[in-house]
């Protein structure tokens, strides 16, 4: 039983024997943000006063003498803080305990969470235009949707991939022409595509090919490759332009004039937007009959619910003002907003030498996607695009992220996971195989690099639900960093084996490094990133 619950089912037996009427029916326990005040906290006299007829700080003294009559399992000593916040101090043992739980559940096990069973989740993310190749910026959303969707599925949800190909309007006629006019050595039309690649894809065009369709695939089969190089696959590529076919769009219409969410003024359709929280009424089909993006926008939205319970949707920094009128939309519709949640991604800012890199090295143009993950590799650019909350700026810095050195967060990370399987081949190597955990006097574990270590692999759960609920990969990557520099703290203070080292401490870490490497694998997971075996460093060449 996780020391939350022993905590929790004491604390309301002890509220009962104190007679408070009715009991409360959720207790908070909490870790303290100064560790001085002991291991953990929870402020149930404050909320509970009332219902006792007590002062907060004497219900909180009231709780701690009869929970010190009979102390709960591992606590030690209970305290009371400021206006009634009753804290508790526990033995080593609650974390001993954590190191079997987290051994016993495995990689496979640890840190995951049924909260999302029966719910099923759509996560469209990247969604360009096929007119071209993905660019870096790209990269935020694509690794940023991935790893979400990796922590749905980790929290039990049911979980579908989809890329939305824009593949509806001018801007594609536009690209089709650019590569037709290039292919027969005329110019480019005004407002066509000029970039390297439409050189040398119209050059790869075969004659006679309808550069429409073609020149769609040949963008299609560019960025499903560079993004299967990060390790992203959908499991849905869904078109605009099938959607429009379908007649999806003009069901979506009737659906909205069924429910009187939209009027016409001056010959155009308006959606009534501003009935739903957005700052004034939007146009779904202009005068001359033509679609807004809006409307399509709409149709595919309500094509996504019929899919999926929740949507979740990736767009970049220039659909900040689009949140308010799809929101709208799905509430003229009878949707729950809250079950459209989006994510808006912030710019990438690329460095090399301490200067920012606008253009390519290889066409001098944009930075294409592909570039990034040749330069750097993909578990560093997957990492690196994970640093952040994805509402933040960023810096991206090719240089050290190429690195095999400390100062690089992915080495750094990767290279703990290293050192265990190095530390598992010595033991190999010396005969050493590791007691079977339950004979294993893990009591040993008492030095502060140890606790540490066992505290924040019981912070991983937490940490995975949070980021789940909160749309934020970034907290496992944080989570994951502290873990690793905890670690080498440990590898420099703490010898697993060797001349001195007693044979019972020796198994006790042995199982001790296997929980980090449970929790290094479980968030290296989730953020897309692989555990190596060896890496070697930069600055002195060591494994």
């Amino acid at each position: 039983m996780d020391v939350r619950d022993i905590l929790t089912e004491s604390l309301r037996s002890a509220l009962g024997d104190l007679g408070v009427d009715p009991l409360p029916t959720g207790i908070t326990i909490e870790r303290p943000a100064n560790p001085e005040h002991g291991d953990w906290s929870t402020n149930v006299a404050l909320t509970s006063a009332k219902a006792a007829g007590r002062n907060p700080r004497e219900l909180g003294m009231a709780l701690a003498g009869v929970l010190e009559a009979s102390p709960p399992m591992h606590v030690t000593a209970v305290e009371v803080a400021g206006p009634g916040f009753v804290n508790f101090r526990l033995a080593n043992s609650w974390l001993h305990d954590v190191l079997v739980d987290v051994v016993s559940a495995g990689s496979d096990g640890w840190a995951t969470h049924t909260v999302g069973t029966g719910l099923s989740v759509m996560v469209e993310f990247v969604s360009a235009n096929p007119t071209g190749p993905l660019h870096a910026g790209h990269g935020r959303g694509a690794c940023y949707g991935d790893s979400l969707a990796r922590l749905y599925q980790r929290c039990g949800h049911e979980v579908t991939r989809e890329f939305y190909i824009n593949d509806r309007g001018a801007q594609m006629q536009l690209f089709a022409d650019s590569l037709a006019a290039v292919a027969g050595g005329t110019d480019i039309p005004e407002g066509g595509y000029h970039g390297h690649y439409i050189r040398e894809w119209a050059a790869e065009m075969p004659e006679g090919a309808d550069p429409l369709e073609w020149g769609y695939e040949r963008a299609l089969a560019d960025q499903r490759r560079v993004l299967e190089s990060l390790d992203i696959h959908f499991d849905s590529w869904f078109s605009e332009r099938s959607m429009i076919d379908s007649g999806a769009v003009e069901e979506a219409m009737s659906d909205l004039r069924s429910q009187d969410a939209v009027y016409e003024d001056d010959g155009a359709i308006w959606l009534r937007s501003s009935d739903h929280g957005d700052d004034k009424d939007r146009v779904l089909v202009k005068s001359d009959t033509e679609f807004t993006y809006l409307l399509p926008d709409v149709a595919y939205h309500r094509d996504k619910f019929q899919r999926a319970d929740r949507l979740v949707n990736v767009w970049g920094a220039d659909h900040h003002g689009y949140v308010a009128r799809m929101h709208s939309a799905m509430q003229a519709l009878g949707h729950d907003p809250s079950e459209l949640q989006v994510a808006i991604t912030q710019m990438v800012s690329l460095q090399r030498g301490g200067e920012e890199v606008r253009l390519s090295k290889r066409t001098g143009e944009m930075v294409e996607l592909a570039e990034v993950v040749d330069e750097v590799g993909t578990d560093a650019a997957r990492f690196t695009y994970l640093l952040l909350s994805v509402d933040s700026q960023q810096t991206f810095d090719l240089d050290l992220v190429a690195s095999q050195v400390n100062e690089n967060p992915v080495f750094y990370v990767q290279y703990a996971h290293a050192r265990i399987d190095s530390i598992v081949r010595r033991a190999a190597e010396a005969g050493m195989e590791r007691t079977p955990l339950d004979e294993v006097d893990l009591s040993l574990l008492g030095h502060q690099r140890e606790l540490a270590l066992l505290r924040a692999l019981h912070e991983l759960p937490d940490t995975v639900l949070r980021a789940c609920r909160e749309r934020a990969p970034h907290q496992v990557t944080t989570w994951v960093r502290e873990l690793a520099a905890s670690f080498h703290g440990f590898y420099h203070d703490c010898r697993v084996m060797g001349d001195g080292i007693d044979e019972g401490l020796s198994q006790a870490r042995l199982w001790l490094v296997e929980g980090v490497r449970i929790g290094l694998v479980v968030a290296l997971d989730l953020l897309g990133v692989t555990a190596p075996e060896e890496m070697w460093r930069e600055e002195d060449g060591v494994g």
